[in-house]
């Protein structure tokens, strides 16, 4: 996220990712258009096999589809006949090389397609056989997005409503109506409609895909647009172009110091965990994407000492980060508050000192700046480097910055 300033207002740049479902959204729609849109292919192929227990291969190509030029990526694996549950499919993406990242959306991409079923079906999300998207082009699907977005730097996903399709279709428990159960589960909330173009347009890995990570609805009207790509359906309709069309850009937010930013609080009292693993914790929690993590030592009951963990984030982390304190903590609950962030306007300078360049951190308020601070690692390693005192470089950073600073008023 960028952050650029006029007078008292600070506007948030952020890399934005808009999914036009004009014909709907499948898992290899996705891939397409995201190899349109510049992705490295031969990295997104290289990372995916350090994922996959067996052998794959992603053939792109450029098609067209009703006048369209689209590319249309075509996941190729061995027949597979088993069907996996949630935890098999976890397991999967927890022993393959993409980044942390990559795996907590991923993970909860497949989570939220459990709960689906699971609600479906009326059992319990752990017995949740995966069928059609359990098999390894599906999981190929999700986590290729997943590394997609991350190497074209995504940081916001919006929609626009969604075309579903009409008509029936087979899938493994029999034939259903467009959309199937679990896709019609999967878009509670999410503006949807039908035309008569016949056939499944929303499969459910696109589906979870997008309503998973999606902030909005809809709309584009803040976004300007820098790259469109175009990811091929497999079906060639006549006079129906069946192509996801993806458009990257940035969006934009005005606010002033007095706005705030809505996160997320998870809380939890501990009193029978060992400090080393409390450690983990708070690593896990960052490298999940947590704004912020610490503990406070708190007495409970029976006298006895504990700590209160606590960990501060957007709301796209809660659910992998919830996963995370359960799984690594004996917490039998957690508490979850929702609450507001107010930030100052921050700014990077860079200076040159007598030790090398070095980045200082402002905080303003109203334009007027109220806080310094020169980078901390770079400082570090230029102290050891140097063999200098770590406050005599921090501080001819700062005496540089206040110098600049003085200079600037005079002009």
């Amino acid at each position: 996220m960028g952050l650029r300033s006029t007078g008292s207002y600070t506007f948030n740049f952020m890399r934005t990712l808009y999914f036009d479902c004009f014909a709907g959204v499948s898992g290899n729609m996705i891939l397409g258009g995201l190899a349109e849109l510049g992705v490295d292919r031969d990295e997104l192929v290289r990372q995916l096999r350090t994922l996959a227990p067996v052998g794959f291969e992603i053939v792109f190509t450029s098609v067209m589809r009703s006048g369209i030029s689209a590319v249309h990526a075509d996941v190729q694996v061995p027949e597979e006949r088993l069907h996996r549950h949630l935890r098999d499919i976890e397991t999967i993406i927890d022993a393959s090389g993409v980044s942390e990242t990559v795996k907590q959306r991923a993970r909860t991409i497949f989570k939220r397609l459990a709960e689906a079923e699971a609600k479906v079906h009326g059992v319990d999300i752990g017995e949740v056989h995966f069928h059609e998207v359990g098999a390894m082009d599906a999981i190929i699907d999700i986590v290729g997005a997943c590394v997609g977005f991350e190497l074209l730097g995504i940081e916001r996903f919006v929609c626009s409503k969604i075309h579903v399709g009409s008509g029936f279709v087979d899938i493994a428990h029999g034939k259903f109506p467009v959309p199937p159960p679990a896709v019609t589960e999967l878009l509670k909330g999410v503006p949807f409609y039908s035309t008569e173009i016949v056939g499944e347009l929303a499969t459910p890995t696109g589906v979870a895909i997008i309503t998973t990570l999606c902030e909005e609805f809809g709309s584009t009207t803040d976004l300007t647009i820098d790259r469109i790509g175009y990811g091929a359906g497999t079906r060639d309709y006549d006079n129906f172009p069946n192509a996801l069309r993806l458009i990257v850009g940035e969006t934009t937010r005005a606010k002033t110091e007095k706005d705030s930013d809505q996160l997320i609080l998870l809380e939890t009292n501990i009193d029978d965990l060992s400090p080393q693993v409390l450690g983990f914790v708070m690593e896990r929690a960052f490298e999940l994407g947590a704004l912020d993590c610490w503990f406070t030592p708190i007495q409970m009951k029976k006298n006895r000492p504990a700590v209160m963990l606590s960990v501060l984030c957007e709301n796209e982390q809660r659910a992998g980060l919830t996963e995370m304190i359960y799984d690594e903590t004996t917490t039998l609950g957690l508490r979850v508050r929702s609450v507001e962030r107010e930030c100052l306007e921050r700014e990077v300078v860079r200076v040159a000192t007598a030790f090398g360049e070095i980045d200082v951190k402002i905080g303003k308020l109203e334009g007027r700046v109220v806080n310094a601070m020169p980078e901390y690692e770079q400082v570090r390693r230029i102290a050891v480097e140097k063999g200098v005192a770590f406050r005599i470089i921090r501080d001819a950073a700062l005496a540089e910055f206040n110098l600049t600073r003085s200079k600037s008023a005079r002009n």
